[in-house]
């Protein structure tokens, strides 16, 4: 009977579940929390930038308001756009996951991943225009801010942060389409169900908080400063 009983006890373990948690749902929890600190992390990384950046646009108010003539809202618009749009289809993904359909889950990470592409190539666009626009602070080679000579080193120092923002913003992207690929690679093996999908949850989560970054970086870096241009 104890044989009986030890056979009946492993019979019911799912594979998926680590020795080191009592159920799936202990997993799935843990799991979350994990990534809740994870993301709390990258809030203490990303606020630095957004506290330094707020430091010195309110140090040179006038030097800002001339930077911002060299951003294209229309891009960041766009962007803006596609990254809502990847964050509903990832959250149909993670839907999909919970109801076990396997063909829609698949198809939804192929969207998302899909427009974080597109807003990476949106990103080489923008940075290509500056590249040719001598906006570059970073290579002495394609600096020029002989348009308003007074504003020059302030500007300078504007444009760093822009592309620092939005390049470790980009990074995070890649890494978020490569976890998009990882997920997908399990998807196609069968490793999700009804009853397990957690890695698709909390990879939901890291591409959700991504998206939520650009929503502040785009109106500090695109919006101000063109308020008057557009309305």
């Amino acid at each position: 009977m104890a044989d009986t009983h030890v056979v009946a006890e492993h019979a019911e373990h799912p594979p998926e579940l680590r020795h080191h948690f009592d159920d799936m749902a202990q997993q799935f929890d843990s799991a979350t929390l994990g990534m809740w600190v994870f993301l709390l992390t990258e809030i203490m990384f990303f606020g630095g930038m957004f506290g330094a950046y707020t430091v010195y646009r309110s140090s040179y108010p006038e030097a800002f308001a001339s930077t911002s003539a060299h951003m294209n809202p229309i891009w960041g618009a766009v962007n803006t756009a596609v990254l809502i749009v990847s964050s509903l289809t990832m959250a149909l993904a993670v839907r999909a996951s919970r109801l076990g359909q396997q063909k829609a889950l698949q198809i939804f990470l192929i969207l998302t991943m899909f427009f974080g592409l597109c807003f990476l190539g949106v990103k080489a666009i923008e940075y290509h225009e500056h590249w040719v626009d001598n906006k570059v602070p970073l290579f002495a080679s394609h600096w020029d801010y002989s348009e308003a000579p007074q504003y020059a080193r302030q500007a300078q120092i504007l444009f760093c942060f822009y592309f620092f923002m939005t390049g470790f913003h980009a990074l995070h992207m890649v890494v978020g389409v490569g976890l998009m690929l990882t997920i997908l690679w399990m998807a196609r093996k069968g490793k999700f169900s009804a009853h397990y999908f957690t890695p698709v949850e909390i990879s939901g989560l890291y591409w959700h908080f991504v998206d939520i970054v650009w929503i502040f970086l785009f109106p500090l870096l695109y919006l101000i400063g063109h308020t008057r241009k557009i309305f």
